[in-house]
């Protein structure tokens, strides 16, 4: 078996299109099993693929282990076909375990013709506006870098998702003023990754006058997050404890941030922005229990009726009724992918840009919410200013 050994250990890199064993021994055993590269988290891993009867199951492996299971698994299978952008192979397996491979070169495939995960192998560095290999201090000290600048492993999602937020900013930092200080407000910011990011970012490397102030209900985390910002000097980065609901600091804020904020403090941060006639409003939400327990509809209910369904299509419901509500009030909004669901299941970015005639447009949001039985927070918010 070394010789098959040998085929499928050549076989699994990046420029594998695609691995299939089929001719199955056993009657009650998986009747096929196929092999795919893919790339998670920037890394390329193998995607093992079994046929058992109707049900298909899925096991993402690394190079060493799906080569592994692979040889294992030819113990139950006559034969392996092999697709790779250099070569195909074709492998036959005898009752008796002989091997017989038949190969043909083939010239290398233009990666522009090439499956997705293989492009990515063959261009794996991604340019991030934080880049690799350069320290930061708040990053280092946030346990995300190494004092070399190296990215801690453990800490790679982290990393990414910092550097994807650092894209949003930079896509609106045209929009915000250049001839005085911009006030920005980040509500629930927890350990501030995001804010230390967001404000060297814009600060030390964008050069833009800025103020930043985080709020957040936990007095230690605001305590440890005030003394970093001190030891990097930076004189115009503060943290405050408090509640978003109650906070009045200011009278004027050109961008509101809320990251993954819980429930209806969503809804709070976005109703002080609109309050505030804020230029932009970044807002990644968390936990949509309120239209859980609201939402109703006798023709949805066979879909209501099963917990996780009725979770998902809240949680959707809610952040499409804040995107309207934000658009009733003359903001551009977006619901854009924050970062890959692998990574977490909150991956839903609301951004919303006022529009320069600030003109409200009808939403669809009041006929909606009454169909399904709901009635928001945000929604009784913005009620209560207009008739106040």
């Amino acid at each position: 078996m070394e010789e098959l050994r040998a085929l499928i250990q050549e076989s699994l890199t990046g420029e594998l299109y695609q691995m299939t064993a089929g001719g199955p021994r056993k009657k009650d055993g998986d009747v096929r099993l196929r092999v795919r590269p893919v790339m998670l988290r920037d890394r390329l891993l193998f995607q093992l693929e079994s046929f058992r009867g109707n049900q298909v199951f899925h096991r993402n492996l690394t190079e060493e282990e799906a080569g592994e299971a692979v040889l294992e698994a030819m113990a139950d299978f006559r034969q392996l076909s092999v697709k790779t952008r250099r070569f195909e192979a074709e492998a036959m397996v005898s009752k008796k375990g002989k091997v017989t491979v038949r190969r043909r070169e083939s010239a290398p495939a233009p990666l522009g013709n090439v499956p997705d995960a293989l492009r990515m192998a063959h261009n794996r560095k991604k340019k991030y506006i934080l880049e690799e290999g350069k320290p930061v201090p708040f990053l280092i000290d946030l346990g995300v870098q190494t004092e070399d600048g190296r990215t801690v492993k453990s800490r790679y999602d982290k990393f990414r998702q910092i550097n994807r937020f650092l894209e949003f900013i930079a896509d609106i930092m045209p929009i915000l003023p250049k001839d005085r200080c911009v006030r920005i407000i980040d509500f629930g910011c927890g350990k501030s990754y995001l804010t230390f990011a967001m404000y060297y970012y814009l600060h030390e490397l964008c050069g833009l006058d800025i103020r930043v102030t985080g709020l957040d209900l936990k007095a230690d985390v605001i305590r440890r997050c005030s003394a970093l910002a001190e030891k990097y000097g930076y004189r115009k980065l503060d943290f405050l404890q408090g509640d978003i609901a109650d906070f009045e600091g200011t009278d004027s804020v050109d961008m509101v941030v809320t990251l993954h904020a819980c429930d209806t403090a969503t809804d709070f941060a976005l109703y002080k922005a609109v309050k505030w006639n804020a230029a932009v409003i970044l807002s990644v939400p968390c936990c949509q229990h309120e239209v859980n327990r609201q939402i109703r509809n006798e023709v949805l209910e066979p879909a209501l009726k099963y917990g996780l369904i009725r979770e998902r299509l809240s949680a959707l419901v809610t952040d499409s009724v804040r995107a309207g509500l934000l658009e009733e009030q003359g903001y551009e909004t977006q619901i854009l992918e924050f970062i890959d669901m692998e990574h977490t299941p909150k991956n839903i970015l609301i951004r919303a840009v006022k529009r320069k005639d600030e003109e409200k447009r009808r939403s669809g949001v009041r006929e909606m919410t009454e169909f399904l039985h709901v009635n928001t927070c945000l929604q009784r918010l913005l009620e209560k200013q207009e008739h106040s």
